[in-house]
Order: C-alpha cells, then sequence, then structure tokens
C-alpha cells in the first residue's frame, strides 16, 4: 500500500506499506508535522526512510521524524554522504533491499543532482518507481547537477521498466508539464487526453500521482526525446516557457 502525504505547497512524501508484514517506510520527508500525523494512523510504526536526493524539500524532515520515531535506517545514494541528514545506508546502483514481503532496486538517476536515485519496488500489485525529481508525470526535473546525456540516460533506465508500472514523483507538476507537452506535441491527442483527466482530478483536489509508464511513454517529451540533444533543448524551453 501506499499513500501520499502532501507537503509544503506541491511536494509529496510517501508511506510505502508491506502488505504482509505491515512494514513501512518513508519516503521523501520534506517537512515531519504532515508525516507524523499519516504515521499515527498506521498499525505498526515505520521504520526508515528512503531519500531519491537531498534538496531539502525532500529530507527537511528527516530529524525531526528520527528523533520523534525512533528510528535508525535512513538511506539514499552513497554521493550524498553529508549531505541528507541523518543518513545511515549509502546505497550504489543496482543494490536491492527488502521491506516485509517487498523487494526494492536501486536505481542511480543522475541529472537533476548527481546523486538522484529512484527505488523501484515489487511484490504487492504493479511494480512502482519513487523517481523524486528525476521524472515527473509528463516532465523532468530541472539539471542542477546533472547534464542533458545524464537526465537522458537515466529517463532510458526509468523507461525500460514494465509498461504497469506506477509512477510516484516528488512534486504536484503535472498540469503545468502537460501544459508544455502539448507546446511541444500540439497534435498528440494522448496528452489532451491527459490535461483534461489532469483538470478534472485537481478540481476535485485529488492528486495527479501516481501515473503509469505506459501513459508517459505517450504524453512524457521528455521521455520521448529521440536524442541527448533534443532532450536538452525541450528542458531549455521548459526553463522558460
Amino acid at each position: 500500500m501506499i499513500v501520499p502525504i502532501p507537503c509544503l505547497r506541491d511536494n509529496y512524501a510517501y508511506l510505502v506499506t508491506c502488505p504482509v508484514t505491515f512494514a513501512t517506510a518513508i519516503v521523501d520527508p520534506s517537512e515531519s508535522a504532515p508525516v507524523l500525523a499519516a504515521v499515527a494512523k498506521l498499525s505498526k510504526p515505520p521504520a526508515e526512510i528512503w531519500c531519491t536526493h537531498h534538496h531539502p524539500d525532500h529530507v527537511g524532515g528527516n530529524e525531526e521524524l528520527v528523533r520523534e520515531l525512533g528510528l535508525t535506517r535512513v538511506v539514499g545514494h552513497v554521493s550524498d554522504k553529508g549531505r541528507i541528514p541523518c543518513q545511515t545506508v549509502f546505497l550504489e546502483d543496482g543494490d536491492a533491499f527488502t521491506l516485509g514481503s517487498l523487494r526494492v532496486r536501486v536505481l542511480h538517476v543522475p541529472g537533476h543532482t548527481s546523486g538522484a536515485i529512484a527505488y523501484v519496488v515489487e511484490g504487492d500489485g504493479a511494480p512502482a518507481v519513487f523517481t523524486g525529481d528525476t521524472m515527473f508525470l509528463g516532465g523532468c526535473g530541472r539539471l542542477f547537477e546533472g547534464t542533458p546525456a545524464q537526465m537522458f540516460e537515466s529517463f532510458r533506465r526509468i523507461g525500460e521498466l514494465p509498461a504497469e508500472t506506477r509512477i510516484y514523483c516528488g512534486h504536484e507538476y503535472t498540469e503545468s508539464n502537460l501544459k508544455f507537452a502539448a507546446h511541444v506535441e500540439p497534435d498528440n491527442e494522448a496528452i489532451a487526453e491527459a490535461r483534461a483527466a489532469t483538470a478534472r482530478l485537481r478540481e476535485q483536489g485529488r492528486p495527479t500521482i501516481p501515473g503509469t509508464l505506459a501513459d508517459e511513454r505517450r504524453i512524457n517529451p521528455f521521455l520521448r526525446a529521440a536524442n541527448v540533444e533534443e532532450l536538452a533543448e525541450r528542458r531549455r524551453q521548459k526553463d522558460v516557457f
């Protein structure tokens, strides 16, 4: 089970719970208060924190959650040592671990930051991937520390996951991303349909996540980029759109 937790202005943290053991992990807690409120509804306290990257709007709640919940396991990429508060586990690309009966695989996906990682969770229905600020629904993160070539490769790797994979990203940017996608591909009917569906969800105050990788292959202009140069140009345009 995955529970999205709205944080700050447009961030999402998540609770990931094993359906067998009820072991729970917290993903990208940008602030502690809404996460603690969600944790209070659990039958069993969370065991760990998974961080996709070091930016404060993804790890700002780490210290208080560690203190309030007595957590001893905070995971992130090895290159983020010293940048993720309270980090105790230093992951490499290809590492794997478990959360109860769930299997978690680590993909190093630099581009937005040098230490960005995605967590691929298997064992409870369709796979899920937590992409942080690397891949958004309909978009991709800004290139703060990485290069277009790195982001292109990171998108390629995420794009090779099964089509039914559920995408859980770090922000509610879907409306603005799809507006840009329609600018890039004005004749893409799938984008037009996705924009209409997104507008209905937001009018109801509901999150647009998760999406599926199958949908992203149809609507995400960065995943659809044919080469590094095309992705770089689309990211340049999006930066000033």
